[in-house]
């Protein structure tokens, strides 16, 4: 079920989904990795409802090869619904037009795999010259108000781009992107800075902090200027690290440490992990995966059926 909290008529939320999926093979090699269910919603879903949740329903999904089922997903399936009509389930149906209805999606193809600054830019004609959300739906992030709604609340009394930070271990720095910045006054939540740099997978040596970046941000239009002079750069990518980096040094741009849990559900642990938590908030299954893991805990792993 789709709540909103506060409405945001104009914005945007652009969810970039054409990565090939790679570290889920062979599970991705017919299935779009965004389309992999946490339970029993796909891994998109969950971030399209934080933004709808969040008052954003515009939303503009990035695709490319093979990535049809997401359309799919996001469209009125007419047979289906009649099926279930006719055999009483008219709950169901109830229910999937609940989350289809409010939505007005559109797609735009990203032909080579660039880089995440490359896929936000295919996106620049539909979002027209205004701020924008950015979600990645492999973050996982639990929380309430959703991250993407702490967010908006920065940008709301801004009006400037500002990212999702979360700390990390010292020895997980060269797997995010990094950034230096000072804590910013006049805001009601302590977790807010000032960002100076952002450094894409700095070195051990290099890392100015463990404030990392997560894939939820809301982008001031200039991004997409610093986006369009940027040059290729590590793997021949465009990256969205790099464009806020550049704008970072003629406007100001904000973090948040926000408020929440975050799973890292583009590596399959953290799938897994994502997926259990989930299951541990439903009312309809917690009490019975909960016995379950008990029982592997008192039994060993792999021993209790």
């Amino acid at each position: 079920m789709m709540e909103t909290v506060g409405v945001h008529n104009s914005m945007r939320a652009v969810f970039p989904a054409a990565g090939m999926g790679t570290r889920f093979l062979p599970a991705t090699k017919a299935i779009p990795k965004e389309m992999l269910p946490l339970v029993d919603k796909p891994l998109i879903q969950y971030a399209v409802e934080e933004a709808y949740g969040s008052g954003i329903s515009n939303v503009v999904v990035v695709t490319g090869r093979g990535k049809s089922a997401i359309e799919d997903h996001f469209d009125i399936g007419f047979e289906l619904e009649q099926r279930l009509r006719d055999h009483g389930r008219s709950d169901l149906v109830q229910d999937l037009r609940r989350f289809v209805d409010p939505l007005k999606i559109a797609y735009v193809r990203q032909l080579e795999p660039l880089g995440l600054g490359h896929a936000v830019l295919q996106a620049e004609p539909l979002v027209g010259g205004e701020a924008c959300a950015v979600l990645l739906a492999d973050d996982v992030i639990l929380a309430q108000p959703s991250c993407l709604a702490q967010l908006l609340e920065v940008h709301h009394k801004t009006s400037e781009s500002v990212i999702a930070l979360m700390e990390v271990p010292l020895g997980d720095v060269s797997s995010y992107g990094i950034v230096r910045g000072e804590a910013a006054g006049g805001f009601d939540s302590a977790g807010v800075f000032r960002i100076r740099d952002v450094i894409e997978k700095p070195t051990l040596e290099l890392a100015p902090s463990r404030l990392a970046v997560i894939g939820r941000y809301v982008l001031h239009p200039e991004v997409f200027n610093a986006l369009r002079d940027l040059k290729p750069g590590r793997n021949g990518e465009i990256q969205l690290s790099d464009a806020l980096q550049q704008v970072a040094q003629i406007r100001p741009v904000f973090g948040v440490q926000f408020s929440g849990r975050r799973f890292d559900a583009g590596s399959k642990l953290g799938f897994i992990k994502a997926s259990m938590q989930i299951a541990l908030e439903r009312q309809d299954m917690a009490s019975e995966l909960m016995n379950y893991i008990r029982a592997i805990a008192a039994s060993g792993v792999g021993s209790a059926s």
